[in-house]
């Protein structure tokens, strides 16, 4: 079946790790106006979206939940893909992850049981981790759940699926951490700033943070700063246009020093400064500085 003239089908398949927020996704995507159906086999995805666009003679918005429970392969998800878009929909495949320890600690709190049954827990959602390897790498937009609560999911997937947006512009993420504590699991693109001179060893500066004034005029002292900082708004000029020209949604950039408080918070401030100067929409995580860390 193919759609009326002008109207163009957009399905969004939602998959990815049990205990991620695929269950929390569907439910923003369903106050957002979408149709959606969970617990969905991969094979049924283009019946299922034939039929409920009969409806009326029309083709809704629609989420499609298909993960362990249905048996998801990569093989069935790219036909499935290929069936969709070859019926002219926009079609969105969203992973959503999240570090093992922080997917244990989900099930252990909610006492669920995990969908792949093995010796234990770690087993299991390591058996599942391996099952995803090629649909994570086939997926247009990948979450990483691990820091985000309930409602930082949802400005997320809100910003990137709100009906109400007709532009083709992306939404950048921009996400300042400590390498200390680890990189984050999902970046597009990463800026290491830990050549810079570090906040750190100044006593009046080390209790506070790039969003103070005193450490961004600190780090931005230096040329090589100012040259770094620029290049990096010269490259997403560069970048920006030709990911939207290839349909993509969402760009995360990590920017990442030492502990994660000071340089790259400054710079990951600036940078979201000059974006949103540009008329871009941008979100910014300062992951490293706890509660409070999270700029819409």
């Amino acid at each position: 079946m193919t759609p009326p003239p002008g109207v163009v089908p957009e399905v969004i398949v939602i998959t990815g790790m049990s205990g991620a927020g695929r269950s929390q996704a569907a439910a923003v995507l369903e106050d957002l106006g979408y149709f959606v159906v969970d617990n969905l086999p991969p094979t049924l995805i283009t019946d299922v979206v034939d039929r409920v666009g009969l409806v009326e003679g029309r083709y809704p918005r629609m989420g499609l939940v298909v993960d362990t429970r249905g048996g998801v392969t990569a093989e069935d998800l790219d036909a499935a893909v290929k069936g969709l878009l070859s019926r002219g929909a926009k079609t969105t495949v969203l992973f959503l992850d999240a570090d093992d320890s922080v997917l244990a600690r989900r099930f252990e709190e909610t006492r669920r049981s995990h969908p792949i049954q093995a010796e234990s827990l770690a087993e299991s959602i390591a058996a599942e981790r391996r099952s995803f390897v090629e649909i994570r790498g086939m997926s247009d937009i990948i979450v990483d759940t691990t820091d985000l609560n309930v409602h930082e999911l949802r400005r997320t997937l809100e910003s990137a699926f709100a009906i109400e947006r007709t532009d083709p512009a992306m939404h950048i993420a921009l996400i300042s951490f400590g390498f200390k504590h680890g990189v984050p699991r999902v970046v597009d693109l990463l800026f290491d700033a830990r050549f810079l001179p570090n906040p750190h060893w100044v006593a009046e500066l080390r209790p506070q943070t790039g969003l103070d004034p005193d450490v961004d005029e600190y780090v931005f002292s230096t040329e090589d700063a100012k040259v770094f900082f620029d290049r990096i708004v010269d490259l997403l000029v560069f970048l920006v246009p030709r990911y939207e020209a290839e349909g993509k949604k969402y760009l995360t950039i990590g920017i990442g020093c030492t502990g994660g408080k000071h340089r790259s918070v400054a710079i990951a401030a600036r940078l979201a400064d000059v974006l949103s100067g540009e008329g871009v929409e941008v979100s910014v995580l300062h992951r490293d500085l706890g509660e409070g860390g999270v700029t819409p």
